[in-house]
């Protein structure tokens, strides 16, 4: 069994409270995610983030085929992280969490996702050529996109 591993680091230039508003509204996710890949909440983001809450996407990340795809918010602490797993959708595991923290001149952010695919050796083909490439891709995007909402961190 192959588990895969994301991790990304970012800092922005806003308080612990900006950061912690904007990333725990399940809302923005859309916000954040490239409009090409058709990202729409079906249901549960209409309530602040609090374990437990179940969140239902509709998402379409290669060749417009959409998937449905369910993550439960399974551990939430106020202005330091929360983490979401996926319960139904393309991942065979789907682990991802979100940290902040204050620092001098803004907030640090941490990203770490740990996932696994499904089809065994099939899988484990598309991983370097189709899924590392495409969720990197995703990442980079948010990292991008984040200046462009909040601005880009100067030393």
């Amino acid at each position: 069994m192959k588990i895969y591993r994301l991790h990304t680091h970012q800092n922005l230039p806003i308080n612990i409270d900006v950061a912690w508003d904007f990333l725990s509204n399940p809302k923005n996710l859309k916000t954040i995610t490239p409009d090409y890949m058709g990202f729409d909440i079906i249901s549960g983001a209409d309530r602040t983030m609090f374990a437990g809450q179940i969140i239902q996407y509709r998402v379409t990340p290669i060749g417009g085929i959409p998937t449905q795809w369910v993550t439960e918010i399974t551990h939430v602490k106020d202005k330091e992280f929360f983490v979401d797993e996926q319960r139904f959708g393309p991942y065979s595991l789907w682990h991802h969490k979100h940290f902040i923290k204050a620092i001098p001149g803004g907030v640090a952010m941490e990203d770490i996702v740990d996932y696994k695919l499904p089809l065994g050796v099939l899988g484990r083909i598309a991983h370097p050529i189709l899924v590392k490439p495409k969720l990197k891709e995703i990442f980079n995007y948010r990292y991008l996109k984040l200046i462009e909402l909040f601005g880009e961190f100067k030393d």
